[in-house]
């Protein structure tokens, strides 16, 4: 690489994601070796309540310190490991670089140093490199073929872990199939988002949000939730299916017990009870025994039954991240007719994906650049997808930051969706905002959406 712009400081900080937790903020300034001129690249880590048990390992402190949620360990290991290795290294060799922080690190889920350790310093290193070269990161980072504009896939009704309601999948979006450019896309999706928290007051239903910025009303099953989102998606003057399609992300390895190899929802069973006898004890005793649980095959005719019923383009999870056996016959059975979209299942890992790949399971996978820990192995798994046919998904975390660095990288690779929450809470339009940016001054608003 002829041009040198030399790494001269890395340095981390403890800084708060949007739940208030702890996570890591990291600099890196890189001097260019012709003109002198020093360049600061900034990133952050975000943080997942969903997590798969493949996923590599953010380190916390496990000290009274914000109840043991610290990453001041983390911290340290950026500016005295981390930094150490790094100073000297050309901050344009991105591969390079990834490369000597896995190695550093030497394990494989990145338990040593962390996975939060070396994604802030990953992404630090990216934007610091952009910044230096006077590029814009999207270009940066896809050269000068990007030219597609992701579909957002908007959280508009959250459940599971992602909010204290009866609703056992964790997320319902909103996907603006109609719009033919960007802005006209999150137009749309935040015009239903207004309608639909205007219907939930009219129905008396709660409009708290979710970590996601999603409403979390107590709804009693997935179909419920469907039937309000077309009735929003109509008051807003949208053709459901034609203008507004949408997407949801099961989480089913939450649901799912490894006992007795079934899926469990507690949150059918307690709104049944509410809303059948609330004040009859015997009633709400006897039912409570008759929890509703299905298996594999029952999750999978469930699924159809919704495909069947609404226009539902895309599903996360539908099944638990080790039922290779189950996801196979999903996807035989549902993958000519949805995204059937692994998470849990490939934790942007390419021995995982390659797995999947090779078993004929799923057709989509989803990219969590925190689940990995490094930008290079996050842009691996994206190609790895896209060249054997499979979509890829660019996705926040529950736990986000304000930085936009996924929205940048959504562009800059051409995958044509993003997962980054509804139209509401700061962290969440950061990235939509960013989009506007790009798409504004040099994405083609008339490129078509893969």
């Amino acid at each position: 690489m002829s041009l040198m712009i030399q790494i001269v400081d890395v340095y981390g900080r403890e800084i708060l994601d949007s739940r208030g937790n702890p996570t890591v903020e990291v600099e890196v300034t890189a001097q260019t070796e012709t003109t002198g001129k020093k360049t600061i690249g900034m990133a952050s880590v975000p943080s997942g309540a969903s997590t798969g048990q493949f996923e590599a390992v953010e380190l916390r402190d496990g000290d009274p310190r914000f109840f043991g949620l610290g990453v001041q360990k983390v911290i340290d290991h950026i500016n005295t490991r981390i930094r150490k290795e790094l100073i000297g290294m050309n901050v344009l060799d991105q591969i390079a670089i990834d490369r000597r922080l896995i190695e550093l690190d030497g394990t494989d889920n990145k338990g040593n140093l962390g996975a939060n350790a070396l994604l802030g310093v990953s992404l630090a290193c990216a934007r610091c490199g952009a910044k230096a070269l006077d590029l814009p990161l999207y270009q940066y980072l896809g050269g000068c073929n990007a030219k597609v504009w992701p579909r957002p896939m908007m959280n508009v009704i959250n459940g599971g872990v992602h909010a204290k309601n009866s609703l056992d999948f964790q997320e319902f979006m909103i996907v603006p199939v109609g719009a033919c450019n960007f802005p006209e896309a999150l137009r749309m999706g935040a015009e239903v988002y207004h309608f639909l928290k205007q219907l939930l007051n009219e129905k008396k239903l709660s409009t708290a949000v979710g970590d996601e910025g999603g409403f979390a009303p107590d709804l009693a099953n997935a179909g419920e939730v469907f039937a309000l989102l077309s009735e929003a998606v109509k008051m807003a003057g949208y053709e459901v299916g034609k203008d507004v399609a949408f997407a949801m992300d099961a989480a089913t390895s939450e649901l799912y017990c490894e006992e007795d190899g079934m899926y469990h929802f507690p949150g059918e069973r307690r709104v049944s009870q509410n809303q059948e006898n609330p004040q009859d004890e015997e009633t709400q005793k006897e039912e409570s025994q008759n929890e509703v649980i299905r298996s594999a095959e029952e999750m999978i005719a469930l699924f159809e039954e919704l495909i069947n019923e609404y226009p539902l383009i895309s599903i996360e999870d539908p099944l638990d991240e080790e039922d290779w056996e189950g996801w196979q016959k999903l996807t035989a059975r549902l993958g000519s007719k949805v995204m059937l979209v692994g998470d849990d299942l490939f934790v942007t890992n390419t021995k995982r994906i390659r797995c999947g790949i090779d078993l004929h399971v799923a057709n989509a996978v989803l990219i969590k650049v925190n689940q990995i820990g490094t930008l290079t192995e996050a842009m691996d798994a994206i190609e790895l997808a896209q060249v054997n046919g499979y979509q890829a998904v660019i996705s926040h975390r529950s736990g986000e930051t304000e930085d936009s660095f996924i929205a940048d990288l959504a562009v800059g690779v051409n995958v044509g969706w993003i997962k980054t929450g509804a139209p509401c809470r700061g962290e969440r339009t950061a990235k939509y905002n960013q989009l506007l940016r790009i798409t504004g001054s040099a994405v083609s608003p008339s490129c078509p959406v893969q």
